[in-house]
């Protein structure tokens, strides 16, 4: 099974801090052969807006070319999207509504670890998961 997903901030912020955890390893997929045949990133302007902002706000110990790497490797394995339509507010942080967006026209699942912050997308038969729980689904196929 393929799953097509949408990174909420949050995951790309955990994955960037420790190279333990779930969020890490799931970026990890995204990159190999067995990963990359179950996984489709799915990306808009906005949220690589957003991804380029992490570095700067969230205390990351990266240089500018290790941001704009991870930039480059997100887009380079996304389906990148032009969302035409707003459907602003709808969820209980007016910042998250584009992600929501995006997951509804790439038909996709937002991967998130707040998964309270979209509560509303189920309006929009759009699912939400954690990347731990993604990462289980993924085992379980392999």
């Amino acid at each position: 099974m393929k799953y097509d997903i949408v990174l909420d901030t949050n995951v790309l912020v955990a994955a960037l801090k420790s190279a333990r955890g779930a969020s890490h390893r799931l970026l990890a997929c995204l990159g190999t052969p067995q990963g990359g045949q179950h996984l489709q990133l799915h990306l808009s302007t906005p949220l690589v807006a957003e991804y380029e902002a992490v570095p700067k706000r969230s205390h990351l110990r990266l240089s500018a070319q290790q941001a704009e790497d991870v930039i480059d490797f997100l887009c380079s394995q996304a389906h990148l999207h032009k969302i035409f339509y707003l459907w602003r507010p709808t969820l209980k942080d007016p910042d998250d509504d584009f992600v929501l967006e995006l997951a509804v026209k790439a038909q996709a699942s937002i991967v998130t670890w707040n998964l309270a912050d979209f509560k509303r997308a189920q309006d929009f038969a759009v699912s939400v998961i954690t990347p731990r729980q993604l990462l289980a689904s993924l085992e379980n196929q392999i």
